[in-house]
């Protein structure tokens, strides 16, 4: 046992709820080993107990009141007997974690290699001057180019690859025998995403690191895992290499969590025929082919409210069919916005132009700063066009137009914690004159069983509810003022795949059901291949290729889009090494 590298055994960890004596059970009976070198990933969906068990590893829960049964040794440490001292050896030296948000891991105030160097110099008794040599060294070792001038910068003078990347290199000052990696590509893109993968295996491959990677991303486990770990409600249900997990899950759920990972190379399933205003009674009587193929059962328990709040979330008719149905919901010409004055003048979005009808879903793919939700933002009003216009059902749009909503990537930020989900939902209505109260609250919960939550969910905050449940209310919200238009930014990035599903499966139901015009901006290509009818791909503020979604992914003519296809993850492990081998040559 002293060659193992990580030994946990019946590991049990118990969170306080409540009053005196109160606890739920957040992992129960999770048992696994790492040996030297090792890369193993931990997936499931949110709440499955899979960061509890990688904050386990380094004794974060001390002092927080949580109880812990089982033994955890990490390095030959027994963390839960370990003394403060032996925790802070512990923590940098043998074991160090890059978390999910750089942002809310480093200090704003502070030059990113500065805080790099004051890691070093807790752990090694060095001088100031040696501990900024050793900053700049791992910011170089990682990536950071010109990295003696960059190790000077502030965070928000990083991209979000760099911050990541610098992350990393903190977590590498001191020469950790572990790497714990939690969530750490979720809010990248996806060339950044595979440049930092790319960055985890070359580390592996030339350190000697352990890996533990927790991901909700199969496809991010499979590219960079020998082992894979499941998890579901606390509890491990299946565990082995990752070639034989992927290609023969042996449990149900692991099934069930595979079947919802989009997939490039997977059909397209088929949208059915858009209904006319007239037939959207008979649509609202069960899901359409893309809701009900969610991979839980989300998306059907809001079509089985569908035929009582149909009238309620409709109207968006004279949308999907009638006069005037050939005219596009929104139309953008030459749309270009600028930011900054003079010489730091730069420009986001320069002279789009684009047009999206009833019932149509466009896809707007690109990396970060390509300028898609700049773009998303002037649809709606949200932000002034420094030229060009926006025109809504032929008509040029002058600040908010009526009949647009958006869906926002964080619900969090975009819900009052003060306010109920039910007020925050109302306020499109009274804003629109709504002045029966009793009318507000019976429309909003309508809608609250339309998007698969309860009427009783009114008088609940954000913080009562899941991430895809904050979703669905903010889905509610847009549906409330009766839109011909919804722009979602980024709606499902943050999301387990298992609750992505049901999101895009709901957004796919509500649109065949009500004729809306959708505007899907996101960085995840496979999600977009999915909902997409057309797809638009920015970059640098342009539009570099649009077409149907089918004929751009199948044969794209831009070196930039096909570079874009090229670093998705693959669900092949072997298929993911041999990309590897071909960008970086042979390890």
């Amino acid at each position: 046992m002293s060659d193992l590298l990580v030994d946990v055994r019946d590991l049990v960890v118990d969170f306080p709820v409540g009053g005196p004596g109160a606890y739920v059970r957040a992992v129960d009976g999770v048992s696994f080993t790492m040996g030297p070198g090792h890369a193993l990933g931990i997936v499931g969906e949110s709440g499955s107990g899979k960061s509890t068990v990688a904050a386990a590893l380094l004794g974060l829960h001390r002092g927080t009141g949580t109880r812990l049964g089982g033994t955890v040794r990490v390095g030959g440490t027994d963390v839960g007997g370990a003394s403060a001292a032996e925790l802070r050896r512990l923590r940098g030296a043998a074991a160090a974690m890059v978390f999910q948000d750089p942002l809310s891991s480093l200090d704003p105030y502070y030059a990113v290699g500065d805080q790099i160097a004051e890691v070093y110099r807790v752990h090694a008794a060095v001088s100031r001057r040696a501990a900024r040599a050793r900053a700049v060294t791992v910011l170089d070792r990682v990536g950071i180019p010109d990295a003696v001038r960059r190790s000077r910068a502030r965070p928000h003078e990083f991209s979000g690859g760099m911050r990541q990347r610098a992350l990393i290199a903190m977590a590498l000052a001191c020469e950790p025998r572990l790497l714990i990696a939690d969530e750490p590509t979720t809010a990248l893109d996806v060339t950044v995403q595979a440049q930092i993968l790319d960055l985890l295996h070359g580390l592996r491959r030339e350190e000697g690191l352990g890996l533990l990677l927790v991901t909700h991303d199969v496809g991010v486990a499979a590219e960079s895992v020998d082992e894979l770990l499941v998890m579901r409600d606390g509890h491990a249900v299946e565990r082995g290499p990752v070639a034989e997990v992927l290609a023969g899950p042996a449990d149900p759920y692991t099934r069930a969590l595979l079947a919802a990972v989009p997939r490039l190379d997977a059909p397209r399933k088929p949208r059915p025929a858009r209904e006319t205003a007239a037939g959207t009674a008979a649509a609202s009587a069960g899901l359409s082919g893309a809701a009900a193929s969610g991979a839980a059962g989300g998306a059907g328990a809001a079509a089985g409210a569908s035929g009582a709040a149909s009238g309620a979330a409709g109207g968006a008719s004279g949308a999907a069919g009638g006069p005037g149905a050939d005219v596009p919901v929104v139309e953008a010409l030459g749309l270009r916005r600028e930011f900054g004055r003079g010489k730091r003048r730069v420009t986001a979005v320069g002279g789009v132009s684009l047009a999206v009808r009833a019932g149509e879903t466009l896809g707007v793919v690109g990396e970060s700063g390509s300028g898609k939700s700049t773009l998303g933002r002037m649809l709606v009003g949200l932000l002034e066009p420094s030229s060009g216009q926006v025109r809504h059902a032929g008509d040029e749009a002058r600040g908010i137009p009526a009949g647009v909503q958006m869906v926002f990537q964080d619900p969090v930020s975009s819900l009052n914690p003060r306010r109920s989900v039910g007020e925050s939902i109302a306020d499109p209505l009274r804003a629109a004159g709504e002045r029966d109260e009793a009318a507000v609250r019976d429309r909003v919960g309508a809608l609250l069983e339309r998007v698969g939550l309860e009427r009783g969910h009114y008088d609940r905050y954000p913080h009562e509810f899941s991430g895809g449940q904050r979703q669905r209310v903010g889905i509610a919200r847009a549906l409330a003022p009766r839109p011909r238009l919804i722009v979602c930014d980024e709606p499902v990035s943050a999301l387990d795949v298992t609750t992505q599903a049901q999101v895009t499966a709901l957004l796919a139901e509500l649109q065949q059901e009500l004729g809306i015009a959708l505007v899907f901006i996101a960085h995840d290509l496979a999600v977009v291949r999915q909902v997409s009818d057309r797809v638009a791909v920015m970059r640098g503020g342009e539009i570099v290729e649009e077409g149907p979604v089918d004929e751009v992914y199948e044969r794209p003519a831009h070196p930039y889009t096909r570079q874009l296809l090229d670093a998705v993850p693959l669900l092949d492990p072997e298929l993911a090494a041999a990309r590897r081998h071909r960008a970086v040559g042979p390890s």
